[in-house]
């Protein structure tokens, strides 16, 4: 059969313009200048090439034809508005600016990742190890370089640089690290939580250790139920901070190494040697946090009047009704008003929630050697219940104490050149695993034990995660939804196809 070169070179001018196409498009998409795309494009420009040159007299009387001149004013306009368009698109490209529309801010960057990252005095790679570059994470850490100059980022093919990759240790694709210095620091995911936590391990040159008492009753570390602290141990792990246990029944003294002490919901009272241990541990300016929750007595009336805290022997009560919005009740006080201090700093306009808390508040004869700022206020709908009897819950004027009501202090004391710190609040069912994910009740912990740490840096609020947005449907919700989309639409819109069809016939 004989081939007609026309038609063959027609072809191949078309089949030019394909290539051009998907080789444009591929480059787009995957933002990569492989072989691939530079075949597929040369290819096409080539094939467009040959196909011009071969049929150009065919060309040539096209253009020449009346029909094409009428038509040549259609095309210079869609022509023009293209070049617009793509013109747009280059200064979009060239000048990018991002909005973020989510309610959470899911992709703004944190102001804990803020504070970190500007705060810098040394350089920061973050190495990603793969036969391809990973865009997602790439746009990620651009954010973070816009923050800081210290922040690098390095694309690793272990293939074709396996030195490298031996060099940090990598055994697989995909594998994320952080490096300055000497020190390196995986990161498990392509998450911003991932990338902040690991420039902190690697740029932190001491790592502090909180100490958690134990033997009474306390909220344990490893407890991963709705009670428990596990979430807590790993929160203050990700921030580079050792935590462990201590019993100071078997200790002459609070081991040395004890950064910060804490006290989190004792059920039972502590023997008064260990009360005087405690208190030497504030008196020589040590930081603690005591965390009392009501109908318990931990035994520290003395230490706690030292330091000038009165603790109620209540539980605070909240009628507000906001709670309610998020599955509480009453016995769950909210607090929307916050102390001028850092721990709460940027706190406005948020909320924290405290399951079966007692008061907490400045002594009425507390000493004038310490300083002391109430942190939590609850609402003016809430009240201190002295006799809280079931589940009814009644103001009794004379006996309750009307709200706002405080939850927790702040108390701080110069002692020689150092400054004992202590942060008192009367729940500690607020920081466990079931609550801690609510609103602000994480960053309230976590902040508070920065500030005692004097890691003031770490103070913010941390990243967040998106909220769970599916819309469940009921069977016969579901059942309507398939009629209306896949059957009444979709009729009504042939329906009327059909209607207009036989009216212009």
């Amino acid at each position: 059969m004989a081939v007609n070169k026309r038609e063959l070179f027609k072809f191949l001018g078309w089949l030019g313009v394909a290539l051009l196409i998907s080789g444009g498009i591929r480059y787009s998409v995957r933002d990569l200048w492989t072989v691939w795309e530079k075949v597929m494009i040369g290819a096409g420009a080539a094939f467009v090439v040959v196909s011009v040159v071969a049929n150009f007299a065919a060309i040539r009387a096209y253009f020449r034809r009346r029909s094409t001149r009428m038509g040549t004013n259609t095309m210079v306009v869609s022509v023009a508005v293209i070049a617009i368009l793509a013109m747009l698109n280059f200064l979009g490209y060239r000048h990018n600016k991002r909005f973020d529309l989510t309610e959470e801010k899911l992709y703004s960057l944190s102001d804990q990742t803020r504070q970190v990252v500007s705060r810098l005095n040394r350089d920061v790679t973050i190495m990603v190890f793969d036969k391809e570059d990973h865009p997602d994470l790439h746009d990620l850490v651009e954010s973070y370089m816009t923050l800081s100059p210290r922040i690098k980022y390095e694309w690793v093919d272990p293939q074709e640089k396996p030195e490298i990759a031996r060099q940090y240790n990598i055994r697989s694709l995909g594998e994320m690290i952080a490096v300055s210095g000497g020190k390196r620091e995986r990161i498990e995911e392509a998450q911003e939580q991932d990338i902040t936590n690991a420039i902190l391990k690697v740029t932190r040159d001491e790592v502090k250790t909180v100490c958690f008492i134990e033997g009474h009753g306390e909220k344990s570390l490893a407890d991963t139920g709705g009670e428990g602290y596990s979430s807590v141990k790993r929160g203050l792990e990700s921030e580079n901070y050792t935590v462990k246990t201590i019993n100071l029944v078997s200790t002459n003294e609070v081991p040395s190494d004890c950064t910060v002490v804490v006290v989190a919901g004792p059920r039972q009272g502590f023997f008064p040697q260990e009360v005087s241990l405690l208190t030497k541990f504030l008196d020589q300016g040590g930081k603690m946090m005591l965390l009392l929750d009501p109908d318990t007595n931990p035994q520290m009336d003395e230490l706690l009047h030292k330091w000038g805290v009165a603790v109620g022997d209540d539980t605070v009560i909240d009628v507000s009704g906001v709670g309610r919005l998020f599955g509480t009740g009453p016995a769950v006080p909210l607090v929307t008003d916050y102390g001028d201090h850092p721990i709460t700093k940027g706190f406005a306009n948020t909320m924290t929630f405290f399951p079966f808390a007692r008061s907490v508040k400045r002594a009425d004869d507390a000493p004038t050697d310490v300083q002391i700022t109430e942190l939590l206020k609850t609402s003016p709908q809430s009240w201190a219940e002295t006799e809280l009897v079931g589940n009814k819950v009644k103001f009794d004027e004379g006996k309750d104490t009307k709200g706002p009501i405080s939850l927790g202090v702040v108390v701080t004391k110069k002692v020689d050149k150092r400054q004992a710190r202590l942060v008192v609040i009367g729940d500690s069912d607020f920081a466990s695993n079931q609550y801690i994910g609510l609103q602000r009740n994480g960053d309230l912990f976590l902040n508070a034990i920065n500030w005692l740490a004097e890691d003031e840096d770490l103070i913010s609020v941390r990243p967040k995660s998106p909220k769970n947005r599916r819309v469940t449907l009921t069977a016969s919700q579901q059942e309507w939804l398939f009629w209306f989309s896949f059957v009444l639409l979709p009729g009504f819109v042939i329906i009327a196809g059909i209607y207009v069809w036989w009216k212009r016939r």
